[in-house]
C-alpha cells in the first residue's frame, strides 16, 4: 500500500469535525496569526487545504507560499480552494523527496509529524529545519500523550485506522520536542486543546 492519505480524502474533513468538532482548526488557526506579512511559507501536510483560506483571512495578498503533500487527491482539493491573491506552489511529493530549492520564513506542519517513527523522524526534521531561515517560524500542531484514558484509546483508534487505510508507518507518537530542543528553537508561544490532547506552538529558530 502507498503511503498516502488519498483513500480518505473525499471524506477526512467530515471525518474530523465528527470526532473533533473545530478542535483541529481551532489549533490550527491559533497559529496562523503569528505569520509577517510578505513571508514565504512552507506548509507541509496541509490535507485539503482548508489551511490556505484561513492563511487568506489574515494575509489576502502578499504570500508566497509552497505547499507539499504526499497525496495527489489531497492536492487537488487544495488546489480549489480561494488562497486570495497569495502565490501557491503545489508539490505532490513525500518531503523527503521533495526538490524544493528556496528557503522559507515560515514552517508549518499541522498534524504530520505523528505519521513517522522516531527512525524517520531525524531526516525530516533536519529537511525542514534546513529550509526554515535563522530566526524563522516553525509553527507546529499535533497530538501528545497524556494521562486520559479516552485519550489513549482514540489516540490507538487512530493510529489502527491510518495504519489500515493510508499505510502510514507509525503506531505510536514521536518525541518531537527533543528535536525542537536539540536545534535550539525557542517558544514564542502555545496553547492545548482538547485537555491537552492537542499542542500548538510557534517556535522561532535559534
Amino acid at each position: 500500500m502507498k503511503r498516502n492519505y488519498d483513500n480518505v480524502a473525499p471524506f477526512y474533513d467530515r471525518l474530523a469535525r465528527l470526532i473533533y468538532g473545530r478542535t483541529l482548526i481551532d489549533a490550527q488557526v491559533f497559529l496562523l496569526k503569528a505569520i509577517p506579512p510578505n513571508a514565504k511559507i512552507l506548509v507541509v501536510g496541509g490535507g485539503t487545504g482548508w489551511i490556505l483560506e484561513e492563511i487568506a483571512h489574515i494575509h489576502p495578498s502578499g504570500l508566497t507560499i509552497t505547499y507539499v503533500d504526499i497525496s495527489v487527491k489531497m492536492i487537488d482539493l487544495a488546489k480549489k480552494r480561494n488562497a486570495g491573491e497569495n502565490s501557491i506552489t503545489f508539490i505532490n511529493a513525500p518531503i523527503q523527496e521533495a526538490v524544493i530549492n528556496n528557503t522559507f520564513n515560515v514552517v508549518i506542519t499541522p498534524f504530520l509529524l505523528d505519521n513517522f517513527t522516531e527512525d524517520t523522524i531525524p531526516k525530516i526534521f533536519s529537511q525542514m529545519h534546513n529550509l526554515l531561515t535563522p530566526k524563522g517560524l516553525w509553527l507546529y500542531c499535533d497530538f501528545q500523550n497524556t494521562n486520559f484514558l479516552w485519550q489513549r484509546a482514540i489516540l490507538k483508534m487512530m493510529y489502527l485506522f491510518f495504519r489500515s487505510l493510508c499505510g502510514i508507518e507509525s503506531n505510536r507518537l514521536p518525541n518531537i520536542d527533543a528535536h525542537f530542543t536539540q536545534e535550539g528553537y525557542k517558544t514564542l508561544a502555545e496553547n492545548t486543546f482538547a485537555k491537552g490532547f492537542i499542542i500548538s506552538r510557534a517556535y522561532a529558530k535559534g
